[in-house]
C-alpha cells in the first residue's frame, strides 16, 4: 500500500484549488478549451480507482484528460495538490443518512458504514494519511454531518471530535486490511482458501500441534468459521460492535 499523505502540497494553493476560488490561477478554463480543475481531477479519481494511488501521476492523468503533461501543471501544482483535491471531491460524493431522531448507535453505525462504503467505492482513499486532513468543502461538510451522530449525548466538543476520530481510525484500518487481503488475493490469483490447500501438506509436515496447543485448536476454529486466515468483514463486524461498547461507557456510563 501507499504512504502518500494529504496537505502535502502548497497549503495556500491547495485552499484555493479545493475552495475553487474564482480568481486562483487555474479554478477555471485553462488552455485547453472546456478542461477544468474538476474534469482533471475526476480523470485521476477515475485512474486511482482502476490501478491504485500509486498509478496516479501527473503524466497519465495528462493523457487521460488530452493534454500534455505540461500543460496539466496549469490546473493542478502537482500530484500533492492533486491528492488533495481527489479526497475532497469523493468526501462531496458521499451519501449522508438522516441522522436526526435516531438512537445514537444507530447514528454511529450510519457514520462507520458511510466511511466504509466510501472506501468500497475507492479503495486507494483508506491508504492515505489525513493527519493533516485537506481543508476544503466536502471535508467540512463530511465533518459537520458526522459530529451530529454524537450530538446531544452530554459530550463536550474535545471528545465529540476525539469519539468521531476514534470511530472514522477504525473504519480507515478495517478498510486498508481488507484492501491488502484484497490486493494479494489479485496478485497471488488464488483465495486465501486456495492458498491453504496448497500449503497444509507443509504446514501439517513441519507444525508441531503439542508444541503450540492453543494456537493449534484457535486457529483451526478461526480458519473453519472464515474458511481462511482472516476474515475482512469479520473483523469489520466484531471490531465495531467493540468500537460501539467502548463509546457506550463514555456516553451511557458517564465514565470520562
Amino acid at each position: 500500500m501507499g504512504s502518500d499523505g494529504s496537505s502535502g502540497g502548497d497549503p495556500a494553493r491547495t485552499l484555493e484549488l479545493l475552495w475553487r476560488d474564482p480568481n486562483a490561477k487555474g479554478t477555471q478554463r485553462g488552455p485547453r478549451q472546456g478542461l477544468t480543475v474538476d474534469r482533471v481531477v475526476a480523470a485521476a479519481i477515475e485512474l486511482a480507482d482502476a490501478e491504485g494511488v500509486q498509478a496516479v501521476t501527473m503524466r497519465r492523468v495528462a493523457q487521460a484528460v488530452g493534454v500534455a503533461p505540461m500543460s496539466l501543471y496549469t490546473y493542478v501544482p502537482g500530484k500533492a495538490e492533486l491528492l488533495d483535491l481527489m479526497l475532497d471531491t469523493v468526501y462531496v460524493q458521499m451519501a449522508r443518512t438522516d441522522l436526526s431522531n435516531k438512537p445514537w448507535r444507530i447514528r454511529v453505525e450510519a457514520v462507520a458504514q458511510e466511511n466504509r462504503d466510501l472506501y468500497e467505492r475507492h479503495r486507494w482513499a483508506a491508504t492515505i494519511s489525513t493527519s493533516r486532513p485537506p481543508l476544503g468543502p466536502g471535508l467540512m461538510a463530511k465533518y459537520e454531518h458526522e459530529l451530529t451522530a454524537f450530538a446531544g449525548l452530554g459530550l463536550d466538543d474535545v471528545e465529540m471530535d476525539a469519539a468521531l476520530t476514534y470511530l472514522l481510525s477504525f473504519v480507515q484500518a478495517s478498510a486498508r486490511s481488507a484492501a491488502e487481503v484484497a490486493s494479494i488475493q489479485r496478485d497471488s490469483a488464488m483465495s486465501d482458501e486456495q492458498w491453504w490447500a496448497v500449503n497444509a501438506p507443509f504446514l501439517a509436515h513441519v507444525f508441531d500441534e503439542t508444541k503450540y496447543p492453543t494456537a493449534a485448536r484457535v486457529g483451526a476454529a478461526a480458519g473453519a468459521a472464515h474458511r481462511s486466515a482472516y476474515s475482512p468483514t469479520h473483523a469489520y463486524e466484531f471490531g465495531l460492535r467493540r468500537v460501539l461498547d467502548g463509546l457506550g461507557v463514555l456516553i451511557e456510563g458517564g465514565s470520562k
